[in-house]
C-alpha cells in the first residue's frame, strides 16, 4: 500500500479542504438566516460524505505510516483539536442557543480549522506558532 501514498494523501488533502469550504459556506448561511438551507439534506449528505471519505483516507494514511507519527506530537494535536472543531461546529450550525452563540462558535472553529492546517503543514505541534516560539 505504500506505492499508493501520493495518490492517498492528496486524497486526504482534497477532502480537507473540501470539508472545510462546505463548512465555510454552510456556518456562513447560518449566520446570513439561511439555517434550513445550510441543514438541507443534501448539504448534510455531502458533508457526510466527503468526511467519510476524509476519515477514510486518514486512517489509510495511519496504516502506511510508522508508529512513531505520534512521538513527536504534532498527530496528537491535530487529533485533539479535530474533536473541538467539530464540537464547535456542532453549535455553530445547529446546536447554539442564540445567534451570538453560533457566531462565536463557528469563528472559533475556522479558527481551530485554520490552526489543525498549520500543525498539517509544519508537523509541529504548535503548528504557526512554533515560528513565534523560536
Amino acid at each position: 500500500m505504500d506505492a499508493f501514498y501520493p495518490q492517498i494523501k492528496w486524497a486526504h488533502v482534497a477532502c480537507v479542504l473540501a470539508s472545510g469550504a462546505l463548512f465555510l459556506l454552510r456556518g456562513l448561511l447560518v449566520q446570513a438566516g439561511r439555517p434550513r438551507l445550510a441543514m438541507a439534506a443534501p448539504v448534510r449528505w455531502l458533508s457526510y460524505s466527503i468526511d467519510s471519505a476524509l476519515l477514510t483516507a486518514a486512517l489509510m494514511l495511519l496504516t502506511i505510516l510508522p508508529g512513531a507519527m505520534f512521538a513527536n506530537g504534532w498527530l496528537t494535536a491535530k487529533l485533539v483539536l479535530l474533536v473541538a472543531y467539530v464540537a464547535l461546529g456542532t453549535f455553530a450550525l445547529r446546536r447554539g442557543r442564540t445567534a451570538r452563540t453560533r457566531a462565536i462558535c463557528y469563528v472559533l472553529a475556522l479558527a481551530v480549522y485554520a490552526f489543525m492546517l498549520t500543525i498539517a503543514r509544519s508537523h509541529h505541534p504548535l503548528g504557526a506558532l512554533a515560528t513565534l516560539a523560536g
